[in-house]
């Protein structure tokens, strides 16, 4: 099994970051685990024609630091509220 997953966001560029880390969302841990053979769960690699570079890169970091306070490390994650309402819509799509 893949140890990391590449991410790929709607401008193309690509984000690879630890398989646990993306499992923080449910959408990403079904792509990357449902049966039947889909690209994602073979070659690791997810694209977000609707998400932007910029949004997919908070998004990234919101998994590290979902991990850590689940691990008990808790300190704050700071949103710039001119990606409020993009991220906020990203996330619902994620379910995280």
């Amino acid at each position: 099994m893949r140890e990391t997953v590449k991410l790929i966001s709607m401008e193309g560029f690509e984000f690879v970051i630890d398989r646990e880390a993306a499992m923080v969302s449910q959408t990403i841990r079904s792509m990357l685990t449902s049966p039947g053979g889909f690209s994602e769960s073979k070659d690791g690699v997810v694209t977000f024609p609707d998400i932007s570079t910029t949004i997919l890169e908070k998004i990234c970091q919101y998994f590290y630091w979902s991990l850590q306070y689940s691990r008990g490390k808790e300190t704050e994650f700071q949103i710039e509220p001119e990606l409020t309402l993009e991220l906020m819509m990203a996330a619902n799509y994620l379910h995280t």
